[in-house]
């Protein structure tokens, strides 16, 4: 289980990166912030992450975007890995190298366009496409955080969303909320264009079916689906595809022990423990 949590959070094959180089260089998102807390939990980043995965492909544009121009159907544990790295960069890579990183995604940004199987053009680069997805993902690991690891305050959820504010404005998304308050706005005036579809029920059961746990441990791969789906908002979590999909009784408490006990795991060479060498600071909690 701890090696499979180790793999989960490396950066994936051809992407190795040394988060504890250059010393004392900082990164996007303030050390003392709650990005570095909420970034450093792996039970809860897998589950934000697949959250924040649903929420974008309920918005037609964004969900062709993804289904049409990624490996996701082939190597769907590679495809989650690739955009966990970039994430990982963004809260705890010295600035020079996340900067970098956003760079080239922007440039396969630039690639990415088509039309939706309504004939919605879209592409990547729209500032209303990458607001919604900075939006998704903020949200989804600051409430699988809060859900199944420790409680936020309003004040942390704020800050949440504004420590990313730099991040967002160098990929693009220079109108993604800024806190709480706004991302429910978003989120009441995206919510008429959200839709559920055949691509959303494909993704629940690569989810399901995928290798991207060991066999002995598909049970728990199967949990935290669940646990993603049971922390997306309305009315998204309303939709076919999802509507059966959320944690059965008593599954909350289990997976808020696995949250928490994976926060007392050592992780010593993950990129919170690297970042946090880099500039000479303690372990934070996790």
């Amino acid at each position: 289980m701890l090696e499979t949590i180790r793999e989960l959070m490396r950066p994936p094959p051809g992407m190795a990166f040394d988060f504890s180089q250059p010393a004392g260089e900082p990164a996007l998102a303030p050390s003392d912030g709650v990005a570095w807390r909420v970034f450093a939990n792996p039970v809860s980043l897998f589950i934000g992450g697949v959250a924040a995965v649903l929420l974008e492909l309920a918005e037609p544009s964004v969900r062709s975007g993804v289904w049409d121009h990624s490996n996701f159907k082939r190597d769907p544990g590679i495809r989650l890995r690739r955009t966990g790295f970039a994430a990982m960069m963004t809260v705890y890579g010295p600035r020079s190298e996340a900067e970098k990183v956003i760079a080239r995604v922007l440039r396969m940004h630039g690639r990415v366009e088509g039309h939706t199987p309504d004939g919605l053009p879209y592409h990547a680069s729209d500032p209303r496409l990458l607001d919604w997805v900075q939006a998704t993902a903020a949200f989804g690991f600051t409430e699988a955080y809060h859900a199944y690891v420790q409680p936020l305050s309003a004040r942390e959820k704020d800050a949440a969303f504004a420590e990313g504010e730099l991040a967002a404005g160098l990929y693009g998304a220079t109108g993604a909320p800024r806190s709480w308050c706004e991302w429910e706005a978003l989120l009441a005036r995206t919510a008429p264009g959200l839709e559920g579809s055949d691509i959303l029920a494909d993704f629940m059961r690569i989810m399901r079916d995928a290798t991207i746990l060991p066999a002995p441990l598909r049970g728990l791969q199967r949990l935290l689906l669940r646990a993603a789906v049971q922390i997306v908002p309305e009315p998204v979590r309303a939709l076919p595809q999802l509507r059966a999909g959320g944690l059965r009784p008593g599954e909350a408490l289990l997976v808020r022990g696995l949250a928490r006990a994976a926060a007392l795991l050592p992780l010593d060479e993950m990129p919170p423990a690297q970042a946090a060498r880099r500039l000479a600071l303690p372990p934070g909690p996790t």
